[in-house]
């Protein structure tokens, strides 16, 4: 009868799939920790677009507003 062996591999194998789903566990999601952190002071057109867009609707309430008057 063969015996089975438990290699290192196996057993780093092992760890990171029960790590990863403890994590996913605590936190009701994959958690990424290569992603790299964007700074907010880089220039960033996507962003600063999308900020543009939740401002519109006050300025032409404003805008409109001074122009009723």
């Amino acid at each position: 009868m063969k015996k089975m062996r438990i290699t290192r591999e196996d057993y780093i194998k092992a760890n990171r799939k029960a790590s990863r789903e403890a994590e996913i566990n605590d936190h009701t999601h994959p958690i990424s920790f290569k992603r790299v952190h964007k700074s907010k002071k880089v220039y960033d057109r996507k962003r600063s677009k999308a900020e543009n867009k939740k401002a519109l609707p006050y300025l032409f309430l404003v805008r409109a507003s001074l122009y009723k008057g």
